[in-house]
């Protein structure tokens, strides 16, 4: 940051500080909000924008190669007039990053000309379009996507310090219900509580709080369904980021046996809970006392 800068910042900062000191010493007889002789002019030379990162934040999308993994993975356009896939995606994202609830909110944005400016742009897709572009989306697209951006992922993990890839590679599952009014919605279901939903798996990055992957499926489909494909990319994702102890972590949905010994031959950890069952008191006792007399599944809490 420059030092002229920096005084500017410093400056508003006692500024602000001594305007809060002088706030305590009103005698508190009448309301403090007065608002008076306001007056609004519309200024020909200074504009503004209410979310001034944007710009910075599409160069950090440039910078870790965000935008050209997208444009190399993920193949819906034949012709590009103008956008190219990044322009579609990203425009989608930055509608959801200022604030935007559902598509036709970026109708906003698009007639907003600093907002244009700031991405350097003549113009954004409108909502129609991006809706168009929604829907030329198959499932191995989506994943096509989820691999750019966990690609782009992968340079940001580069960049940090050695420390970072020495910890614990913590990934963890969970799936969770969505319920929405829309009955005719494509791949809806009723969930076991009787309500139409959806129930996404979500896979993510506990150190960081980073969502890996996103699997959508209908509302009477179990936690557990997909999971273990999930789960091999993303052990794959932090192998290549050069993690070496990767521990999986779930509940008892989670628990899918015809992976486990797989796991464990690939030193992956797992911790997952396990339903209650009489077969298996006997067997946990037994490992417990006895690690040697079986697999090491002492990674499973069965409770």
């Amino acid at each position: 940051m420059k030092k002229s800068i920096r005084r500017k910042l410093a400056s508003g900062k006692r500024k602000i500080e001594r305007r809060l000191e002088e706030a305590l010493k009103q005698d508190g007889e009448s309301p403090v909000f007065t608002a008076s002789n306001i007056h609004y002019e519309l200024s020909g030379r200074n504009r503004a924008i209410a979310h001034g990162g944007i710009g910075a934040i599409h160069l950090m999308a440039q910078k870790i190669g965000l935008v050209r993994e997208i444009d190399e993975r993920l193949e819906l356009l034949k012709v590009h007039k103008p956008y190219h896939e990044s322009d579609h995606v990203l425009n989608i994202a930055y509608n959801s990053l200022c604030g935007g609830k559902v598509l036709e909110d970026i109708e906003v944005r698009r007639n907003n000309e600093v907002f244009l400016d700031a991405l350097g742009t003549e113009s954004i897709p409108d909502p129609t379009t991006a809706g168009d572009f929604c829907r030329r989306f198959h499932a191995a697209d989506i994943y096509s996507l989820m691999d750019a951006i966990n690609e782009a992922r992968l340079e940001v993990w580069r960049r940090q310090p050695s420390s970072f890839t020495q910890q614990t590679a913590r990934i963890d599952a969970d799936g969770s219900l969505v319920p929405t009014t829309g009955e005719c919605k494509e791949g809806m279901d009723i969930s076991y509580k009787g309500d139409w939903d959806y129930h996404p798996l979500l896979l993510s990055f506990a150190n960081t709080q980073e969502p890996l992957y996103l699997l959508n499926r209908s509302g009477n489909r179990p936690s557990s369904e997909g999971a273990a494909r999930l789960f091999d990319k993303a052990i794959e994702l932090c192998r290549r980021a050069g993690f070496k102890d990767i521990l999986l972590r779930g509940d008892t949905d989670f628990s899918q046996t015809t992976e486990l010994d797989r796991w464990d031959d690939d030193n992956v950890r797992f911790v997952f809970g396990y339903d209650v069952r009489k077969n298996l008191h006997g067997l946990h006792r037994r490992l417990v006392r006895d690690p040697g007399s079986g697999r090491n599944w002492t990674h499973l809490s069965i409770a």
